[in-house]
């Protein structure tokens, strides 16, 4: 983490010891809570958002959200290819 900022968080009793069991069990460090946290944001912030989109495509057929997610991914494609279509 290079550009790490402290965070001052408060959890409760049992998820603090949930949590460092969880990790101790794997074989992790104390200094490992940090990563573990990050990830763990990372991913609610991933499943929000995905959540959101999902809803907002809610009202389009199937069919027409599949032909534009396979545009989208061919011009991704192309651009990462150098060309753009």
């Amino acid at each position: 983490m290079d550009d790490a900022v402290r965070w001052n968080i408060k959890v409760s009793k049992r998820a603090d010891r949930s949590v460092r069991g969880f990790l101790a069990q794997r074989g992790m460090k104390k200094g490992d809570l940090s990563k573990f946290v990050e990830e763990a944001v990372q991913w609610r912030v991933f499943r929000v958002a995905v959540e959101q989109a999902r809803d907002s495509f809610s009202d389009i057929e199937q069919a027409e959200l599949e032909k534009l997610i396979d545009e989208s991914v061919r011009e991704v494609r192309a651009e990462k290819r150098g060309r753009v279509e």
